[in-house]
């Protein structure tokens, strides 16, 4: 089994509230979640109104999938206009190394 995860750091646009924030994230959250069947979550800069880090988590039986649906996700990540993809940060592991 094979487990690949991802966050990705956004930086907002002219966000002033945490209501706005979520209006935001939200619906990014549920694309990535409907769209490739993955977990995925806000899980940073909770409290912050322009920064905003969402990650996921893919399971697979094999290292490739991962990988594919990782860049998949990734590609869909930075195509949204509404906020700036700052940087990504990913990582594949098999579960015999945990």
């Amino acid at each position: 089994m094979w487990i690949g995860f991802a966050e990705f750091d956004y930086l907002l646009g002219d966000v002033h509230s945490l209501k706005h924030k979520r209006s935001i994230v939200r619906p990014i959250v549920a694309e990535i979640r409907r769209r490739f069947s993955v977990s995925a979550s806000e899980v940073g800069h909770l409290d912050a109104h322009r920064r905003a880090v969402i990650g996921v988590a893919v399971v697979a039986p094999d290292r490739m999938h991962v990988m594919d649906v990782l860049d998949e996700i990734e590609r869909c990540a930075a195509s949204r206009p509404e906020v700036e993809l700052l940087s990504v940060r990913r990582r594949v592991i098999a579960s015999t190394d945990v």
